[in-house]
This record gives structure tokens, C-alpha cells and sequence, in this order.
């Protein structure tokens, strides 16, 4: 039997650490033949986990441009993708998440007739503003889709409630629970000496990231604010950032913790060095969505800067909380959560809704059943809320 042909599209870090575990899984099937296209928006942060995971891409449109407009990225993308159609002839693209290149890779396969596979489907913030252009583009992605690869039984429910047909949906758990259990494997030295140091310095640890272009301006300014009133508070414990490039984020932390002896700022660390400083820490601080996932995999209590979440399961099942933006909120649940030892347990011993370190492996057998072999796989054992859980997760997310 000949094989199918299977087109993963992507084009950022956090697509492509997903999509990895799935792209390896794929190599490994009887009865598929997987390409590679990268629409390479993100360059350098992009070729890293490619090296990391032995990505070597089929194609790469290479679409990176200083100052370029959504739309600009959007139809660059649509018209390097249709010159990889005609001649890849793919008989299934699979897109992943709610960026650019996972709309601009759905509309184009759906305008060619192509069945489009969305993987990390159904998450919602129910704000088509927040965030921004995310919520849109994985709404839109969902309408073109004709497989939904949903992590947890919750975003399930959110297709659901959009009219997506049940049969096209199979809850998997996230592929970047795979993803980080492959990394961890690896023995990798910070670049960083600082961090070296750090590792075998014995001293609690609180990694801190945050870029959410929401949180730009006043926000970012709060953050920093609480991040310098936290570390004066607790000289015993180191904070370190992975701080953004983008001058909208540096220009706001820098100036409020400079000269803090227990703060350290590195550049963007790659995806191998990102998850052993994980590993290495006590708590999380974050605005970004897939740290929210990750943590709780290895333990870690995780409080989220920002004012609403399209993961709520964390949330409700404890290993996450949010914190919001302003300072004193987030001075104030760091803390606690530094110095109680009940509720730092509570939190680090919860059951992580997320994922198994299978997920890959369920959308493989997905996939095959899509094309007629194979009757799938069982489903990821999801937290699936009851109606009074459904009602605490639906005040978390913005509507």
C-alpha cells in the first residue's frame, strides 16, 4: 500500500517544539510519509528546536521580515504554501495551535482542497481581542479543520458547544508534555555560566517569563515592579529571567530590577536549556500559555500574570493560579506560595490535567484512522469537569 503523505506546516518555537513529537511519530509509521514546511517567521528561536529535535525541513518559505504586517505575513505565507502543494501533493497538512502560520497553513490547504488536521485544538478564550490575533486564528483554524486534535477533554467541550462534529475530535493530552520529557533526557550544560553556577548553588530558584503583548506597556511596568518588591522580600531566593528581545519588554523590567543581586537576566535560553532551568526551579511566574502546561509536569506551581486563561483545567485542578497584573497581587500570591508550606504543596502534588507524554502517540493513530487504517487509540484519561468545576473554569476565561 502506498504510503500517505502528511504536510506539517508551522513556523514558530512553540509550534515546533509541539509538532516535534508528532513528526517523529509519523517517521516511525508503516503508513505514512511526513514533510516538513517551515514558513520560518522566527528564525533563529525556530532553527534551534529544529536542531534539538533532527528536524531538517522539506521546505522553508522563509517568510522572516523586520516590521512585517499580519496581513503582509498572511499572504506571504499562503503563496509560498501553494509552490509547496504543487509539489509535495500532500494528502493531509497538519497545523498546530493559534498562530499565523497555523491559519494562513489551514486556509491555504482548505482553498486547495487538502484536509486540514489541527493539532492542540479547542482552547478558548471566548475574547476575540485577547489574545490577540491567537483567539481568532484558532477559532478560524477550527472551522477549516476535518480532524481536531483536542489536548483535553475541556477543550473538547469547547468545540462541542461550536457545532464540531464529535467524530472529528479525539482528546489526546498536549505534545508538549512529550516534547519535554524528550528534552529532559538530554544532557545539556547552560550556556549561560551564570546559570551553572546557579544549578549547584542550592539556593530555591523562581523562573520568570514574560513577552504577552496584552501585558505591553503599564502591565509590563506592574510586573517589573512586583518581580523587584519580591526579590528585596526574599534574598534567599534566586529569580531569573529568560527575558524577550522585544524593546516593549526589556525597556520595562531592566530599569526596575537592575542592581538586585538575586535577579538574573539571561537572553532567550533555547528550548533544551528552558526546560532544565524548569526542572531546576521551586515556582513559576509566567504570562505565556505553554509554561502553564509544562510546569505542572514536573511538580512546579505555576502563578500566571494576566487576567484570564484559555487553560482553565490547570487552574481548577490546582497546579495553576492566576495572579493578574498588578503589582501587589503578584508580590502577594509569590510570597505565600514561598513561604506557606501547605499551600506550595497543595499545588505541587496536583494532578496534571495536561498530558501523559502520549499525545503523539494518539494523534498518529488519529491520523491513520482518518485515512482508513486502524481504529485510533484510546483517549487521553482527561480531567473532564463537572458541572460545578465547568462553571469555576468558564469565570476564568474572558468572555
Amino acid at each position: 500500500m502506498k504510503k500517505k503523505k502528511l504536510l506539517a506546516i508551522f513556523g514558530t518555537r512553540p509550534e515546533a517544539i509541539k509538532l516535534a513529537p508528532i513528526i517523529e511519530a509519523a517517521r516511525t509509521s508503516s503508513v505514512l510519509d511526513c514533510a516538513v514546511a517551515v514558513t520560518g517567521q522566527h528564525r533563529e528561536m525556530l532553527d534551534q528546536v529544529n536542531d534539538l529535535f533532527g528536524i531538517n525541513p522539506d521546505y522553508d518559505l522563509n517568510v522572516f521580515a523586520r516590521k512585517q504586517t499580519l496581513n503582509k505575513l498572511v499572504s506571504r505565507i499562503i503563496d509560498g504554501l501553494d509552490v509547496v502543494f504543487d509539489d509535495c501533493q500532500p494528502d493531509a497538512v497538519v497545523v498546530q495551535g493559534d498562530t499565523t502560520s497555523a491559519v494562513a497553513g489551514a486556509i491555504a490547504a482548505f482553498y486547495r482542497g487538502i484536509p486540514v488536521i489541527h493539532a492542540e485544538a479547542g482552547l478558548r478564550s471566548y475574547n476575540l481581542l485577547s489574545p490577540f490575533p491567537e483567539e481568532a486564528n484558532r477559532k478560524l483554524a477550527s472551522q477549516l479543520a476535518v480532524l481536531h486534535l483536542a489536548p483535553t477533554m475541556f477543550n473538547k467541550r469547547n468545540l462541542l458547544r461550536e457545532a464540531i462534529e464529535e467524530s472529528t475530535i479525539v482528546v489526546t493530552g498536549n505534545t508538549v508534555i512529550d516534547a519535554l520529557f524528550m528534552t529532559l533526557e538530554r544532557k545539556v550544560a547552560f550556556s549561560d555560566e551564570r546559570l551553572n553556577r546557579l544549578e549547584h548553588s542550592g539556593r530555591r530558584i523562581v523562573t520568570v517569563t514574560t513577552h504577552r503583548r496584552e501585558n505591553h506597556g503599564e502591565k509590563m511596568s506592574g510586573i517589573a515592579r512586583a518581580i523587584s518588591e519580591i526579590a528585596r522580600a526574599e534574598p534567599q531566593t534566586e529569580f531569573v529571567l529568560p527575558l524577550h528581545l522585544n524593546p516593549e519588554v526589556r525597556d520595562r523590567i531592566i530599569p526596575e530590577i537592575e542592581g538586585l543581586i538575586n535577579v538574573t537576566v539571561t537572553a532567550p535560553l533555547n528550548y533544551a536549556e528552558f526546560t532544565k532551568l524548569l526542572n531546576l526551579s521551586t515556582a513559576v511566574l509566567t504570562d505565556s500559555g505553554g509554561v502553564q502546561e509544562e510546569a505542572p509536569s514536573l511538580g512546579i506551581p505555576v502563578l500566571v500574570m494576566r487576567s484570564n486563561t484559555e487553560r482553565p483545567e490547570g487552574i481548577v485542578a490546582g497546579t495553576v493560579k492566576l495572579v493578574g497584573t498588578v503589582t501587589e497581587d503578584i508580590v502577594r500570591e509569590t510570597r505565600a506560595i514561598l513561604n506557606d508550606e501547605s499551600l506550595y504543596t497543595a499545588m505541587a502534588t496536583s494532578a496534571n490535567p495536561y498530558g501523559d507524554g502520549r499525545a503523539a502517540e494518539r494523534s498518529i493513530a488519529a491520523i491513520e484512522k482518518l485515512f482508513g487504517i486502524g481504529d485510533g487509540a484510546a483517549e487521553f484519561d482527561s480531567w473532564d469537569p463537572n458541572e460545578d468545576e465547568l462553571r469555576q473554569a468558564a469565570s476564568l476565561i474572558e468572555r
